[in-house]
């Protein structure tokens, strides 16, 4: 564990973490190892990742490390991992991928004490391995790693790094940049890694929940169906699968038939095909947080007043550690469940197609994902869609 990521007692507050026996599990997941994206120009990208959304540059792989072919900048925020890839060579693969899909994640790599036994247990399921179980060593040790295909082009590259106490992987070098903070700003924004939403094609959301569960083991968390996803115009279905600890959380959605078009359908189009939607941040001090970001110029999806003024929210949600008009003031959104509350916001895509956003969230014992803020959220995105002219 590096020095800045959250404990196990702060990560059970933060995300849900719960007790795990991995030894008992046939594919055993321990966490996030990286968000791996693929953007048209990964200089600014990371730069962006730095100066707005306060994130720090640990590593990186280019032309001058020998990477003729792409740059890789590897970027942290507590235990939160992202690795910015772009490509240098006219000629490497990354700008078919670019060309297809725009700015976007193209790897959800994952953790695992036991690399050969997962794939193992992959192939066993009928799962498709793209990379086959091997070793990358350099002067600070062994890194095993190997890759299996699931939604879209999106894959999980599954790393064992207990042998390895580099800066990220072998062929990388620690590196700072020469970014400067404001003065007042916090030493993160955000701490870890709560969920990674993906988008897939009507009629194929359960099949990719059948595969977390059949070949990686996930469970079943949650199921969103009917009224509770819909609003007047537009419809989607969402199922979540998590794995043993609840540290790698899946929510997965299908667009649903409806009189416009849905914010799935939108993505679909745009990604050309199915891909990561959002990734939520998670965050111990959510207007804080906002406050910071907004201060960078990030925007937001409007909440209408009205959300805040309605007496079924105030009276379902009770009392939550900041005033009503703190988040009112901010468009902060709030849900509680049987477990607790938590809060939420929602960025704008990061992007110039309509597909890749951030969310930030502050648990306060909920398990959840904000079901009673789905209309709301849809509301808003519905908005964007038509200003855009996409609903």
């Amino acid at each position: 564990m590096g020095v800045d990521e959250p404990t196990d007692a702060t990560l059970r507050q933060l995300v849900g973490l719960v007790d795990y026996d991995a030894a008992a599990d046939p594919f055993p997941v321990l966490g996030w190892d990286a968000v791996v994206w693929i953007v048209g120009n990964a200089t600014l990208f990371a730069h962006y990742l730095e100066s707005a959304f306060g994130m720090r540059l640990v590593a990186y792989s280019g032309p001058e490390t020998g990477n003729r072919d792409h740059k890789s900048f590897v970027m942290r925020s507590g235990g939160a991992c992202f690795v910015v890839t772009g490509a240098v060579d006219p000629d490497s693969p990354l700008v078919a991928h670019h060309d297809r899909h725009g700015d976007g994640v193209a790897d959800i790599a994952l953790q695992v004490p036991d690399v050969d036994k997962c794939v193992d247990r992959a192939r066993a399921q009928g799962a498709t391995i793209l990379v086959e179980p091997h070793d990358s060593t350099d002067d600070f040790g062994t890194v095993r790693s190997a890759a299996i295909a699931t939604y879209g082009d999106t894959r999980h590259t599954l790393v064992d790094r207990s042998r390895y106490a580099g800066p990220y992987l072998p062929g990388f070098v620690a590196r700072t940049s020469g970014y400067q903070p404001r003065a007042d700003a916090p030493p993160r924004l955000f701490q870890a890694i709560d969920h990674v939403v993906g988008n897939v094609e009507l009629g194929r959301m359960d099949e990719w929940v059948e595969f977390y569960r059949r070949v990686m083991g996930f469970t079943n968390l949650a199921e969103f169906v009917g009224d509770d996803i819909a609003t007047e115009y537009s419809a989607l279905m969402s199922k979540v699968v998590a794995n043993g600890n609840h540290r790698v959380k899946f929510p997965l959605n299908e667009p649903a038939l409806g009189r416009k078009r849905s914010q799935i359908d939108e993505y679909l189009e745009f990604y050309r095909g199915p891909g990561v939607q959002h990734i939520a941040l998670a965050t111990g001090d959510i207007l804080a947080t906002v406050d910071a970001l907004r201060r960078e110029g990030v925007e937001f999806l409007a909440t209408p007043a009205a959300y805040y003024d309605d007496p079924e929210l105030r009276a379902r949600i009770g009392r939550v550690r900041v005033p009503i008009e703190d988040l009112r003031s901010r468009g902060i959104l709030v849900d509680r469940d049987e477990d607790g509350y938590l809060l939420q916001i929602f960025c704008r895509p990061l992007t110039d197609r309509p597909t890749v956003f951030f969310e930030l969230i502050e648990r306060h014992g909920s398990l959840g994902f904000g079901k009673g803020n789905f209309k709301a959220l849809f509301q808003a995105i519905e908005r964007e869609q038509d200003a855009r002219g996409n609903l």
